[in-house]
């Protein structure tokens, strides 16, 4: 008995979510993601607040404005495609019996690319950024179960979404081709859900969960921006700003979630999650109200071809003393990238310590470390249809690196 106890006192007060920077790597639009690990705080009330700094390195080489390197815009062959971002988080959690829920702020998805108007790539992209905030309520109720309990788990959330891109448009009438910027800017807000089931046995630190979080479908609307081109007979768009609308998909997700204690003070940690990327091809976005209908491609879109991620992560934690923890984790993420952009394999090394500033106060700090993987963009076919004929480019081996702090106090 006493080496559970030992247990208990150690390696199950280690919170594992020190080393969540890593989701913030992950591929297609993944920014914190969903996490909802606060749920299963032992303590009846929970209050944690946080943020997480990300720094990534992406930097394109070799570009051209066209697949035969059509020079019409012109520009530097490379560009730093990649800004550094914040993600912050926001929890309450509270229990009443065997019934526990959390109210939780986050900021699941997002991407911010800025390579610049003065690249070969513009007419792909100057500058794009999309920002989700979530608002979820989840609720679980545990009963005893063998020799531990067993959690049913539900909740929904609330998101809203908006974002931008601009970018050269390029138009091509007979005599000499015509360009400007262009901008599209969009939002929305719609409302998803999440179920899962959990089974813990506290007594040796060993809890495993597997979630479900729905797809959010958006009604997007906003308006596409094409002042900058000089009116264009013959083409109804050049000149004008006008209302569009379109509609897309956020990804249904599923996660797998294991933790065990393996021996005294020590704890060791896994996951896997699928993400459903693959939902997000090609957004169109039509004018509303428009006398001229709607082109097969839409008057502008925005072209992702994702195929579906995997994130695979795992790691060790010890309990060195009565105050202080720590763990290190490696994850590794599957590209969403399919021949357009430069979503690929990152690999990731996290680490992090816990401190207990008081009996109701901890803090935690974090940081991680990534590989993204090298890759091309250029042309391609789907669906008997061509994209990627506004820009090609290629990308080395890039880093990127992150920071996290957050205070959970307990009462």
């Amino acid at each position: 008995m006493a080496k559970r106890i030992s247990i208990i006192n150690g390696a199950v007060c280690l919170a594992v979510g020190i080393t969540s920077v890593t989701p913030a790597f992950a591929g297609g639009l993944e920014r914190g993601g969903y996490n909802i690990d606060q749920l299963f705080d032992a303590s009846p009330f929970t209050f944690q607040s946080g943020v997480t700094y990300v720094a990534p390195q992406r930097k394109l080489k070799n570009a051209k404005d066209g697949p035969g390197g059509n020079t019409f815009v012109g520009g530097t062959t490379t560009a730093d495609d990649t800004e550094n971002f914040a993600i912050p988080y926001v929890g309450f959690k509270g229990s009443y019996g065997d019934v526990d829920c959390l109210v939780d702020y986050s900021q699941p998805f997002g991407a911010h690319l800025n390579p610049g108007a003065n690249w070969a790539g513009a007419q792909s992209n100057i500058e794009t950024k999309l920002r989700t905030d979530n608002y979820g309520l989840t609720c679980s109720y545990k009963f005893d179960a063998g020799p531990g309990q067993f959690r049913i788990i539900g909740g929904g959330f609330y998101q809203e979404i908006e974002g931008f891109k601009t970018r050269n448009v390029l138009y091509v009438p007979p005599g000499a081709p015509i360009n400007g910027n262009g901008r599209l800017d969009l939002a929305d807000e719609a409302f998803g859900w999440r179920a899962g089931i959990a089974y813990e046995i506290p007594e040796y630190a060993l809890r495993t969960s597997l979630v479900y979080n729905s797809r959010v479908k958006y009604d997007l609307t906003g308006t596409l921006d094409l002042t900058q081109l000089p009116t264009i007979p013959g083409n109804p768009y050049a000149g004008r700003r006008f209302n569009v609308f379109g509609s897309a998909e956020a990804p249904d997700s599923i996660e797998l979630k294991v933790q065990s204690g393996i021996a005294p003070d020590w704890l060791a940690f896994g996951s896997v999650k699928w993400t459903n990327w693959s939902l997000i091809q090609s957004i169109r976005f039509c004018e509303e109200n428009g006398a001229f209908g709607c082109p097969a491609t839409g008057v502008t879109s925005l072209d992702l071809l994702y195929r579906d991620g995997w994130t695979v992560s795992g790691g060790i934690g010890h309990k060195f003393n009565d105050k202080l923890s720590g763990a290190v984790s490696v994850t590794w993420d599957r590209g969403t990238s399919t021949g357009i952009g430069a979503s690929t394999d990152t690999w990731t090394l996290g680490a992090g310590v816990q401190y207990a500033v008081t009996d109701n106060i901890e803090w935690r700090l974090g940081a991680a470390v990534g590989l993204l993987t090298s890759g091309s963009s250029g042309q391609v076919m789907r669906g008997g249809v061509t994209y990627g004929t506004d820009a090609t480019y290629d990308f080395g081996n890039d880093v990127v690196a992150a920071i996290n702090t957050s205070v959970k106090v307990k009462f």
